[in-house]
């Protein structure tokens, strides 16, 4: 069974999906950028700034499952530019829980509305 995840202060989908699904005891997150649920708009100030948004809108997600970063166990970076992976990883590293989830993270030719950054992500729920 399939159940919706979404939180009324989490940032609104840019198109016809979940921001999460629960099946079973996972927990799928959709992609998301650095756009402040409160205006709907990107936060300003680069790759930091809006990586600091993306994690911050996981985390909405995550709570209103019931769940912390300590419950993910995998997730994906996507980058517009594989040059910000530095200052990526020192915004990332300061939200995830140790042991850190596997990852991937990838350059992509362009990302919606021409963010620098997008992350989805997979928890495993008590």
């Amino acid at each position: 069974m399939r159940l919706p995840v979404s939180a009324p202060n989490a940032a609104k989908p840019i198109g016809p999906y979940s921001p999460g699904i629960r099946a079973g005891n996972l927990l799928f997150l959709s992609g998301q950028v650095g756009f402040d649920p409160s205006t709907g708009a990107l936060v300003d100030g680069g790759i930091t700034a809006q990586t600091e948004q993306v994690m911050r809108n996981i985390g909405t997600l995550l709570a209103a499952a019931g769940a912390t970063f300590a419950h993910v166990v995998r997730t994906t970076v996507f980058l517009a530019d594989m040059g910000d992976f530095a200052a990526m990883n020192e915004v990332y590293s300061r939200h995830v829980a140790a042991p850190p989830p596997a990852r991937a993270t990838v350059q992509v030719a362009r990302l919606p509305r021409d963010v620098k950054i997008e992350v989805d992500a997979i928890a495993v729920l008590s």
